[in-house]
């Protein structure tokens, strides 16, 4: 079987977007993964088919309505469903490449893009959502987000990659940032590649690596090197609270 997508939006002409482009648009080609856009305006509420209503309490924005999201996910729902139910939005845990592993390995995941000022919780808590970040700032809506998540996950399955090895090396995959890279020519604007990469020694070839790995961690993103537990990936399938203390 292979990998499954679907992604529940008020915009569903963006998809596949950049999706069918590269490796993934060869790799849906191939049936190497499979991908459904389906509109939640379709389980709208009256002639005008109405998603959203203001919020209670008051405020700027209009929600998304419970009952029509409900719905929508309901009729996405096949029989015997395991895929996570995701929820796109700025709140969500950050994702993390160790997420990405684990919603790759798995058989799919539907999605759901986030629009106005925000969801229902009542549908978040009732349909088991699970919300997901791709990081601190705000956009229009979850489908950018839902394309990034997809992407994230597609290149990893089997096959998509040209090496297996071109998925190990990458950034985050040990905990590190990536290690400098080069190639031809050997010298340019009078900038020579490093002697340790030429000179055929595997494990010293190895040790700078890790090494440079190291040191581009510590400059630019010390907060992986410390720190308290996080989630695992398998901890976004079955919607574990945080390890921090507090849960936060």
């Amino acid at each position: 079987m292979s990998w499954s997508a679907t992604v529940l939006t008020l915009y569903p002409e963006m998809f596949p977007g950049p999706l069918g482009q590269s490796l993934s648009g060869k790799a849906l080609e191939r049936g190497t993964w499979s991908f459904e856009a389906r509109n939640i305006r379709d389980h709208g509420i009256g002639v005008h088919r109405a998603v959203d209503d203001t919020p209670a309490g008051g405020g700027a924005g209009m929600v998304l309505r419970a009952d029509v999201l409900a719905a929508a996910i309901d009729a996405a729902t096949v029989s015997d469903d395991e895929r996570p139910r995701l929820l796109m939005s700025p709140r969500g845990r950050p994702l993390k490449q160790a997420d990405v592993r684990a919603l790759a390995e798995g058989p799919g995941a539907m999605i759901v893009c986030g629009r106005f000022e925000g969801v229902d919780e009542r549908v978040i808590e009732g349909r088991g959502l699970r919300e997901v970040s791709i990081g601190d700032y705000i956009l229009s809506g979850g489908e950018l987000a839902a394309m990034v998540l997809m992407d994230a996950c597609v290149r990893l399955l089997p096959g998509v990659m040209g090496k297996f090895e071109s998925g190990e090396d990458e950034s985050f995959e040990g905990g590190l940032l990536e290690y400098p890279h080069y190639t031809r020519p050997a010298e340019w604007e009078g900038r020579p590649i490093p002697a340790t990469l030429g000179s055929g020694h595997h494990a010293k070839i190895a040790a700078w690596r890790r090494s440079e790995a190291e040191r581009l961690t510590r400059d630019r993103r010390p907060d992986l090197l410390g720190g308290p537990d996080l989630l695992t990936g398998a901890d976004l399938l079955t919607g574990a609270e945080s390890k921090r203390p507090g849960g936060k």
